[in-house]
């Protein structure tokens, strides 16, 4: 209850409010959390060598942002959020898709506010966006009310929730999903993600694999000062083709790229180097 009512409280603030207070949460998670600190300044070393010390204090802050910033987009009406989405760069390639009678298989990582991206496109078309429940029950009810608005509708990561995702792509409408999410055992393959093995998603290279399908990514960019989002809309730099592993390789590089696009709004901290209960160990540790 008290969860709720803070999250209302949220999302009450002006969205400028919102992200100076996401910031400093970030950093006082950072200081706080010996766990958190060590994963987001290894993942940084990792993905971005000698410029991770540059990127790491905006990227402590744009962590803090995205938390808080997700009350205020389940929260606010869906006129209030997606009138915050100023700019909007690569919609010729939406409509490209639509005139060839094409699905679409959105491709987003966690980067920028990548919420806001499915509330934006549901403004326009239908599109079905990927849903796992958080493990705090008491959000359920919130999240599950704040994505089924406008054409927007949610899948669950279960075997009815693939088949709803695979009904959209048929029927020529839209579905969006983070590859970077690390999936459980059976439901991925070790692929390179910044030069070391991460457990990656078959989904959605499976979904990728339906005829008449067009793969695009988005991602949306978190403006300074609250002034909003400016979303991102491009065609993956190389094809996604071939069998399930090599476009989930493919997807693990696209997802590189638009990362490197803007490494200071990624979640840095998200445990993406995971190895869930029974998968088998990674291909480095085997050797």
């Amino acid at each position: 209850m008290l969860t709720l009512v803070i999250a209302r409280l949220i999302a009450a603030l002006p969205l400028a409010w919102v992200h100076r207070l996401g910031a400093l949460l970030g950093w006082i998670v950072y200081a706080s959390s010996p766990k958190y600190r060590e994963r987001l300044k290894g993942n940084l070393a990792l993905a971005l060598g000698e410029a991770a010390e540059r990127v790491r204090p905006g990227a402590i802050a744009e962590a803090g942002k995205q938390s808080l910033e997700l009350p205020w987009i389940l929260l606010r009406t869906h006129e209030e959020v997606v009138a915050k989405v100023v700019r909007v760069s690569g919609w010729a390639q939406v409509e490209a898709a639509e005139a060839a009678g094409e699905g679409i298989l959105f491709l987003t990582p966690h980067l920028g506010c990548f919420e806001i991206t499915a509330q934006h496109f549901a403004d326009h078309a239908p599109v079905t966006v990927l849903y796992r429940p958080p493990n705090f029950e008491a959000l359920v009810p919130l999240i599950e009310a704040g994505r089924q608005r406008a054409l927007m509708a949610i899948a669950p990561a279960n075997v009815t929730g693939v088949r709803k995702l695979i009904r959209a792509l048929r029927q020529h409408q839209a579905i969006g999903i983070l590859p970077d999410q690390t999936p459980d055992e059976g439901e991925g393959i070790w692929s390179p993600f910044f030069g070391r093995q991460a457990w990656t998603m078959t989904l959605a290279a499976r979904m990728s694999e339906v005829s008449h399908v067009r793969v695009l990514s988005i991602w949306a960019e978190r403006l300074p000062r609250g002034e909003g989002y400016h979303v991102h809309i491009t065609a993956p730099r190389e094809a996604i083709e071939g069998d399930t592993e090599a476009r989930v390789h493919a997807i693990n590089r696209e997802m590189e790229h638009l990362i490197r696009a803007c490494p200071a709004q990624y979640l840095w901290g998200y445990h993406r180097y995971r190895r869930p209960r029974g998968v088998p160990p990674r291909p480095e540790d085997a050797a």
